[in-house]
């Protein structure tokens, strides 16, 4: 977040087009499936003198979820995962930001699926930032993280007959992120 030509606080927001919300997860204990969101939106404040004073705000829409298979995704927007109807958001807001090495930073915050909010702590590396030919000024990040989807009520499986279960409880979440600073 600390680059030469920035100073003061910034706004940015996310460019969903360029960027993606993506998760990992284990089925039938061998294979990982792999899906995303089509959906997001989310607004970044950076103060670069003092980053553990900036923030992070993100939405997602439930019903843009995406594994390429249109009956699974169904499956999964259905009261057993998600719940779409009730719940159509996922939501992250910081809570601190802290220093965790040279362009890497801890950034902890409330992550709300379904109605369960539960604390987590993003591990981001900032990629840079440079001017598009539009004239806007882009900053990019990856950040990573790991949850269990049962503490976040997200609870349907079936036992295995060879033991195991078909949907692995912890779910990688990684998250590319291009954003275009407001003027």
């Amino acid at each position: 977040m600390t680059t030469a030509t920035q100073t003061a606080t910034s706004t940015w927001t996310i460019d969903p087009t360029h960027s993606i919300a993506e998760f990992a997860v284990k089925h039938l204990v061998i294979t990982t499936v792999k899906g995303h969101f089509r959906n997001f939106e989310g607004t970044l404040h950076i103060d670069e003198a003092q980053p553990k004073n900036s923030s992070v705000e993100a939405k997602i829409a439930v019903a843009s979820i995406d594994t390429n298979l249109a009956d699974r995704d169904a499956h999964l927007r259905s009261d057993d995962f998600f719940n779409a109807e009730q719940y159509p958001r996922i939501t992250f807001r910081s809570t601190s930001i802290e220093s965790a090495g040279r362009d890497h930073y801890k950034i902890a915050g409330d992550l709300t699926i379904r109605d369960v909010t539960k604390e987590v702590v993003l591990d981001t590396e900032f990629e840079g930032q440079i001017d598009d030919p539009m004239g806007n000024r882009r900053a990019a990040f990856t950040a990573t993280t790991q949850i269990s989807r049962k503490e976040f009520g997200v609870k349907w499986n079936q036992a295995l007959e060879t033991g195991g279960m078909i949907v692995s409880d912890n779910v990688k979440i990684t998250l590319h992120i291009e954003a275009i600073q407001q003027k």
